[in-house]
């Protein structure tokens, strides 16, 4: 009698389209967060907020393009943390995945947490852990649901989220309109004026720089995109392209309406514009789309987190047989997601300025070694005799990490101090896995998710 065949392990679906993965890492970045930070950024720059988000928008393009080429090299989940491991060594990577999961693990949290305060403020009779137990228990289930479940909702509340920020732009110019007529609808002064200057918009590009961070977060959906080596690429820098012009417009409509940068409180700038030029009515409307923006913003970030936790555990850098499992049913790692929603509990315990002072440390050091994973790759391939572009393989992914290394520098004492406690955390933990760093961390496995031969593997040539 012959023995039974083993069931095949479940694995995940490849079922997203380029329209999906644009719409989750946008969802991801939630546009109306331009607005969310308007106040601290215009108070930066002196007033010149769309000037901030172009010097942004720039500064990310070159990092969105190293992402493009790294997605299309090696489909798979794990981003940052795979690729590194991949072109520059496993060490090295494990330490830029750790980091990473500053980023990842604690940025849903802060999402519901932000969610939650302003519901709170608008309700303040209802107690605020219900809020955070809402979030996390939706956002939880959909997530396990499968990435398809996620997807439809996301596209919902992205219609929403846009409509509001349309509808707040609209009635900017509407206010400018009727205010100077349509002379006052074309003018230089949102960029520049004359408190303007080279340092104060820096420092508020800096600032803004975090209203894109989620651009990246597409490639931990590579397994479950259609023909990744091409969709991601496009996707990711389709993403920066479309938010960073969100961004920029929205800023600009709204600095024409409310010159300058006086408000009574810079952290909720954008409700006082809200009032100024909708009323009432709208001003709950725009507290609406805030909180949609966050419900959406936090099924993409816990869904992100998820699967760059199933990378590490698929390759028993992390215990395989809790982080590397498959839900049969719904073929999602959904372990994982509850740890996600379990994590973010810990909003209970702390606030908004606590909780998003160290999140950028991982992505700042993940975007800094994406840009130098590239650079490896055109030495690696040079020693193949390929000849990647130079221009491409070096020189805008230089550029890159060197503005990503100066935003990881110029982040606050206090998002450093915890990066690095983090980090040493993580060799720590690195030393115990290796042995004293005489061995490699264990090589990640492909078995699960093998490439079809329809989507062929780019050469170093074909890369250019």
């Amino acid at each position: 009698m012959s023995p039974p065949t083993p069931t095949p392990a479940p694995t995940l679906t490849r079922s997203l389209t380029l329209r999906s993965v644009v719409v989750f890492g946008l969802a991801y970045m939630a546009p109306i967060i331009v607005l969310g930070t308007y106040g601290v950024v215009a108070d930066t720059t002196h007033g010149a907020v769309p000037t901030a988000y172009l010097l942004a928008l720039g500064a990310m393009l070159f990092t969105a393009h190293s992402y493009g080429k790294m997605a299309a090299a090696h489909p798979v989940a794990g981003s940052a943390y795979t690729y590194v491991r991949r072109s520059i060594d496993s060490r090295v990577g494990f330490l830029v995945g750790w980091a990473t999961l500053l980023d990842y693990f604690f940025l849903p949290m802060v999402i519901w947490l932000i969610g939650g305060a302003y519901l709170q403020a608008e309700y303040p009779s209802v107690p605020f852990w219900v809020w955070i137990i809402a979030f996390i228990t939706i956002t939880t289930a959909l997530n396990i649901r499968g990435i398809k479940t996620a997807e439809r909702v996301n596209d919902l509340l992205m219609v929403f989220q846009v409509l509001v920020v349309l509808i707040f732009a609209l009635l900017c110019l509407r206010h400018v309109f009727q205010d100077q007529g349509a002379s006052g609808l074309v003018s230089a002064t949102p960029f520049a004026n004359q408190a303007t200057t080279l340092a104060g918009v820096s420092s508020g590009a800096a600032l803004a720089a975090y209203s894109f961070l989620g651009f990246d977060a597409v490639t931990t959906l590579t397994e479950e995109t259609v023909q990744p080596q091409r969709t991601i690429p496009r996707a990711i820098l389709l993403i920066a392209v479309i938010g960073g012009g969100i961004f920029v417009a929205v800023a600009y409509a709204t600095q024409l309406a409310h010159p300058g940068y006086a408000f009574t409180d810079p952290s909720s700038a954008a409700f006082e514009i809200a009032k100024e030029i909708g009323g009432d009515l709208f001003s709950s409307l725009f507290l609406a789309g805030l909180v949609v923006a966050q419900f959406a913003s936090g099924i993409a970030a816990q869904a992100s987190t998820s699967r760059l936790l199933y990378a590490m555990g698929r390759d028993s850098v992390l215990p395989r047989k809790i982080f590397g499992r498959i839900h049969p049913k719904y073929h999602t790692p959904a372990l994982n997601i509850l740890l996600a929603g379990a994590v973010g509990l810990i909003a209970l315990r702390m606030n908004v300025a606590t909780s998003t002072s160290f999140i950028n440390f991982g992505a700042f050091t993940a975007f800094t070694f994406v840009n130098l994973s590239v650079i490896a790759t055109y030495v690696r391939e040079r020693r193949k005799g390929h000849r990647p572009a130079l221009w491409s393989y070096v020189l805008l992914p230089a550029v890159g990490a060197l503005v990503d290394l100066w935003l990881l520098v110029h982040l606050d004492s206090k998002a450093r101090t915890l990066g690095l406690i983090w980090l040493a955390i993580g060799i720590c933990y690195l030393a115990y896995l290796t042995k004293g760093f005489r061995k490699a961390p264990p090589e990640m496995t492909f078995d699960e998710e093998p490439t079809p031969a329809s989507e062929p593997q780019p050469t170093g040539r074909q890369a250019q």
